[in-house]
C-alpha cells in the first residue's frame, strides 16, 4: 500500500494542536416539530454538544409555522439545521428554492449551523449573500454512498468545498474495506479549516470514534438504537460512555478487536472501562477486517498499538506477525497482537489459558478432586471446531493430560488438527452417536449459536446426555441453547463469558504493561451489557 494511504504517515499531534474538542452531534429525526424539540432536549440530557435538526424527516413541514417551535429559545443545545434532498440521501423531494428559503429562515431564527450540499452551494451562497448572520456557520457537505475516493480526489474535494466560501467542510464517504478510513484520516490531519470527515457503514465505523484523534470538527451519535441517520452510526451514549470520546486526543493509543463479524463483541466495553479505571490513555474499537495483512500494513503507526484477533483471523495472524510467542506458534493461532516501539508485531495466545482455567474451575466447583492435579487429566475432551479457538482449546486440554477428540463440520479440517494433537477426528454427524465412555467433556469453539442465530446449536440435546461437562466459547448470549440444553441434561456448564474475561485479562497486561486487578476486571466483565 502506498505511503500516502497508510496511517503510519499520519501525525495527529502536529495537525490537531490548534483545534477545538471534537463535538458529539445527535441527529433529531422526529416527524413532528414538538417531538423534534423534545429530541433536542433528550440529546442535551445525554451530554451531546449539539443537535442536527433533520427538517426533511418532518411530516407536512411548514417552515414559518414549525421552525419557531423547533428553534424556540432558550434551547438546551446549539442547532445544526439540515434539509437534505433525496438526491443526496435525504427525504426532501421538493424544489431547491423552497428548501433554501427554509434554511435562510432557520439562520434568521438563530440556528448556529446550517448544512447545504456542495452541488447547490454556489446557488445557495448567492441567495444568502449579505443575509447570513455572523453567529451562523455554514457547512457545505458532500456525500458518497458508493465508495471512498483516493486521497488525492478527497483533497481536491476539500479544496472545491472551501472555494464555495464554506465555514466548515463536511465529507462523508462509504467504506468498501476498512483501509478506506485511512484516507479520511489523512484528510482530517492535513486540512487547514474545520472539517467533518466520516466514512459510513460497518467497515467505516472507526472513523466515527477516532475522529477526535485526527482533529475532526464533530461526529454523529444517534439518540438511541434505531434512530440512526446514517449507516453504522453509534449511539451518542456509546460514544461518550463506552468509547470515552471526550478523552480521545492526538496522543491516544488505539487498540481494538479484529474480526469478521465483530459487531457482537463486548471487548470494547470491557477494555475501554479497564483502560479508564487505571488512567491509561487509550481507546479500544471494533475493526471489521476482510484482509488482515492489508489492514496491519495500512494501520502501521505506533499509535495503533495492539489488537485482539477473533474469527476468522487467528490463524492468519500467526503469519502476519514478525515474532510469535512459542506457545502461540505451537497452537497455530494468535489472539493478541502487540506492536512494539520498533514497529515489530508480536503475537500471543491468551485463549488457551482463559478457556482451560475457566473449565477447570467450573469442574472444581462441583467435583471434589486433588487440587494439585488438573480435573481434565485422563478425561475424554471433545473439541467442536478446528479454527483458532479450537486449536487453543485442544492444545490446552492436551497439556493438562486430557485425551482430545476433534469434531468439525469439515472432516479434513478436523483430521488436520487431530493429527497435530494426536487424537481421533470426527464429523459433527459422527458426534451425534459418539459415546465411548461416561464423564466426557465437550467444548464448542465455533460461532454456532452466537447472536443473532441464538436458536442454533452444534449438537442435539439427545447427544448432550453423554457429557458431564459442557463449555461454550460463545458468550453472546451468555446462556446459549447448547448450555441451556446441557444443563437440562444434568451437565456442569461453563459459560464462554468466563473464557472471554480471562483471556482479556492476559490481553490487558500485554497491551498496557500493567498487572491486572483480577477483582476489578471481573467486576467490569460481569456487569457488561451489549453494545
Amino acid at each position: 500500500m502506498a505511503t500516502a494511504m497508510s496511517v503510519s504517515a499520519v501525525t495527529p499531534a502536529a495537525a490537531a494542536v490548534s483545534r477545538r474538542r471534537t463535538m458529539v452531534c445527535v441527529p433529531a429525526t422526529a416527524r413532528a416539530p414538538r417531538e423534534m424539540a423534545e429530541e433536542l432536549a433528550a440529546a442535551a440530557a445525554l451530554g451531546a454538544d449539539l443537535a442536527e435538526l433533520r427538517l426533511d424527516c418532518l411530516a407536512g413541514f411548514a417552515p414559518r409555522r414549525d421552525l419557531p417551535v423547533i428553534l424556540a429559545k432558550p434551547r438546551p443545545l446549539p442547532a445544526l439545521v439540515t434539509y437534505r434532498p433525496k438526491w443526496e440521501g435525504g427525504k426532501y423531494e421538493g424544489d431547491d428554492e423552497s428548501r433554501f428559503e427554509a434554511l435562510l429562515l432557520a439562520m434568521e431564527l438563530g440556528a448556529e449551523y446550517v448544512d447545504v450540499e456542495l452541488k447547490v452551494a454556489d446557488k445557495f451562497m448567492k441567495l444568502i449573500s449579505g443575509r447570513k448572520p455572523d453567529n451562523c456557520k455554514l457547512i457545505v457537505s458532500s456525500h458518497n454512498y458508493e465508495s471512498t475516493p483516493s486521497s488525492e480526489e478527497l483533497a481536491n474535494l476539500v479544496a472545491q468545498i472551501q472555494a464555495t466560501g464554506a465555514d466548515i467542510v463536511k465529507i462523508a464517504t462509504t467504506a468498501t474495506e476498512i483501509v478506506d478510513v485511512a484516507k479520511m484520516f489523512q484528510i482530517l490531519v492535513h486540512c487547514q479549516v474545520p472539517i467533518i470527515g466520516l466514512v459510513m457503514n460497518d467497515r467505516g465505523f472507526i472513523s466515527r470514534v477516532l475522529c477526535p484523534k485526527y482533529g475532526g470538527f464533530l461526529t454523529f451519535g444517534s439518540l438511541k438504537k434505531g434512530k440512526e441517520s446514517a449507516p453504522a452510526q453509534p449511539t451518542a451514549a456509546d460514544l461518550i460512555n463506552v468509547y470515552n470520546i471526550r478523552q480521545i486526543g492526538p496522543d491516544t493509543k488505539v487498540f481494538g478487536i479484529i474480526g469478521k463479524p465483530v459487531g457482537h463483541s463486548k471487548s470494547p466495553i470491557l477494555h475501554n472501562e479497564a483502560f479508564r479505571s487505571v488512567g491509561f490513555n487509550a481507546v479500544y474499537v471494533p475493526f471489521l477486517v476482510d484482509d488482515l495483512a492489508k489492514f496491519l500494513n495500512t494501520y502501521s503507526s505506533p499509535d495503533f498499538a495492539g489488537f485482539s484477533c477473533t474469527i476468522p483471523h487467528k490463524e492468519a495472524a500467526v503469519r502476519c506477525c514478525d515474532e510469535v510467542d512459542p506457545i502461540a506458534r505451537d497452537i497455530g493461532a494468535v489472539n493478541t497482537i502487540v506492536r512494539r516501539p520498533d514497529g515489530k508485531l508480536v503475537g500471543y495466545n491468551t485463549d488457551y489459558v482463559g478457556a482451560i482455567s475457566a473449565i477447570e474451575d467450573g469442574i472444581r466447583a462441583f467435583e471434589q478432586r486433588d487440587p494439585d492435579t488438573s480435573p481434565l487429566a485422563g478425561r475424554l475432551f471433545v473439541v467442536i471446531g478446528a479454527g483458532g479457538a479450537g486449536k487453543a482449546l485442544a492444545y490446552g486440554a492436551k497439556e493438562k493430560g486430557a485425551r482430545v477428540v476433534i469434531a468439525n463440520r469439515t472432516f479434513a479440517r478436523a483430521q488436520e488438527l487431530a493429527n497435530l494433537i494426536g487424537g481421533p477426528a470426527l464429523t459433527l454427524a459422527d458426534l451425534e452417536n459418539y459415546h465411548p465412555e461416561e464423564g466426557m467433556i465437550l467444548a464448542n469453539t465455533t460461532a454456532i449459536g452466537m447472536h443473532p442465530n441464538v436458536n442454533e446449536t452444534p449438537l442435539s440435546k439427545q447427544a448432550l446426555k453423554s457429557y458431564a461437562v459442557v463449555f461454550d466459547a460463545v458468550y453472546t448470549p451468555k446462556e446459549t441453547r447448547l448450555l441451556r440444553e446441557a444443563a437440562e441434561c444434568g451437565a456442569t456448564v461453563v459459560s464462554g463469558l468466563e473464557m472471554f474475561i480471562r483471556q482479556a485479562m492476559g490481553q490487558f497486561e500485554h497491551f498496557t504493561g500493567m498487572p491486572v486487578d483480577d477483582y476489578k476486571f471481573r467486576a467490569i466483565g460481569n456487569t457488561m451489557t451489549p453494545l
